[in-house]
């Protein structure tokens, strides 16, 4: 396994193909959910030839979709192509864009396709088997992440698990055992961070932290939020992405920073617009959708996974500029300007006097309005509010409100953060 010798493009297609033939045979033979699917739109496997034609002919899957089939088929779906007794792993997704989790099942097999896919994320970072030693500053629950990124690790390094511990706690772990490498959110990263030094009595010079690779949320590719993770904990930030519903999907190298590279030895990636479905240009922005290729127990077939991102090709590899922009139904116009999350968190974040943020969103005479509320460190200078509300007029063109709150008012994240919030039109503003 090599993050930086791979299949030249032409090949990995190839590949790409005969894996996904091997697949839709599978699905053929029996009575899933795609199976049914494919007889009611009239899609017929042999008449599908190639990559090209599987995309023209397969219509996209929806996460609205597979909740119902689960709803209907309860509690764990159609998908499966193997008898239930087959299945020895169980994780659901989040629920946080269908208000209900979704439960998903693995066999051996798939699990450690998965596992691979993580391996690479540690090859990219450069991780040294047998001599880095890794941290997981994560509450282990039933999503997918937190285990198969643990797994993956006990196969080359020693891994030390932080779920139930406290920040306190877990700085004192990372200090004693001498972790090199840290794995959480990027939310989680500045947090436990902004605790290095007299706050936990844990000093940056005591560390052996030299890696935080974060996952779970769009903020590792934005430039502002890697500084001053990488400034906190003088480490390298790596940033990775994945999903519940396909698994580990892409990494970031050395070489390349601040974008994603998708492993497309394990997923057929499309990044097609929103609107007509089609394919968009090298540099275009779209939706990025997926088909599994390896983690076929459970297949998906051209998923629309809701994520933002910019295509381009490098060398000869589906490489996500600037990693996730933002999820598509995040995106917000207002007064004609689309704002996307990441993009504020970028300008946000460039001030190191934010020690936490909230945008509030309103509508107000049929427009939407949206309102920054932010903590601010004790003893910062008033001016700061006035030269951030300046900054973000100046990016976005709009008027964004900049309202001081208490310390600890604003909620603290350890998993998925979620700093957006709509209120009610004429709710007042703390």
């Amino acid at each position: 396994m090599d993050a930086e010798n791979r299949l030249d493009r032409t090949a990995l297609r190839e590949m790409q193909w005969g894996k996904l033939a091997g697949l839709m045979e599978r699905i053929g033979a029996s009575e899933s959910f795609y199976a049914r699917r494919l007889v009611a739109d009239g899609v017929k496997w042999g008449e599908v030839g190639d990559l090209d034609s599987f995309v023209r002919r397969v219509r996209f899957t929806t996460k609205e979709e597979l909740l119902a089939d689960r709803l209907e088929r309860a509690p764990f779906g159609s998908q499966m192509l193997e008898a239930v007794e087959r299945y020895t792993r169980f994780c659901q997704t989040s629920g946080t864009s269908t208000g209900q989790p979704m439960a998903w099942l693995d066999t051996p097999e798939s699990w450690e396709s998965m596992l691979k896919c993580w391996r690479w994320v540690y090859e990219a970072a450069e991780m040294v088997p047998g001599v880095d030693r890794v941290f997981f500053a994560f509450s282990f629950g039933p999503f997918l992440g937190f285990w198969t990124a643990f797994e993956a690790a006990a196969r080359d390094y020693l891994v030390l698990p932080g779920g139930g511990l406290s920040s306190q706690a877990r700085l004192e772990c990372l200090r004693r055992y001498q972790a090199t490498v840290l794995c959480c959110t990027p939310t989680y990263a500045l947090r436990l961070g902004e605790q290095i030094g007299e706050v936990s009595g844990v000093r940056l010079e005591e560390l052996a932290v030299r890696k935080v690779i974060v996952a779970g949320e769009p903020g590792g590719c934005v430039p502002a939020v890697r500084r001053r993770i990488e400034a906190l904990w003088g480490a390298r930030v790596f940033d990775h992405h994945g999903m519940t519903e396909v698994g580990p999907v892409s990494y970031e190298t050395v070489k390349r920073p601040g974008g994603l590279m998708v492993i497309e030895e394990a997923y057929l990636a499309e990044v097609v617009d929103r609107a007509t479905g089609e394919e968009v240009e090298e540099g275009a922005c779209g939706e990025l959708v997926l088909t599994t290729l390896d983690r076929a127990a459970c297949p998906l077939l051209r998923y629309r996974t809701g994520d933002l991102v910019r295509k381009r090709i490098v060398d000869g590899r589906l490489f996500l500029e600037g990693g996730i922009l933002c999820r598509v139904d995040d995106m917000i116009l207002v007064r004609g300007v689309n704002v996307y999350p990441a993009a504020v968190e970028e300008v946000v974040r460039g001030f190191a006097e934010v020690v936490e943020f909230e945008v509030e969103q309103r509508e107000v005479e049929a427009m939407t309005e949206l309102t920054l509320r932010v903590e601010l460190a004790e003893g910062t200078d008033a001016g700061v509010v006035e030269r951030l509300g300046a900054k973000l007029r100046d990016i976005f063109s709009l008027r964004m409100p900049v309202r001081v709150v208490a310390a600890g008012t604003l909620p603290r994240h350890e998993f998925k953060s979620n700093r957006w919030r709509k209120v009610a039109s004429g709710a007042g503003v703390g």
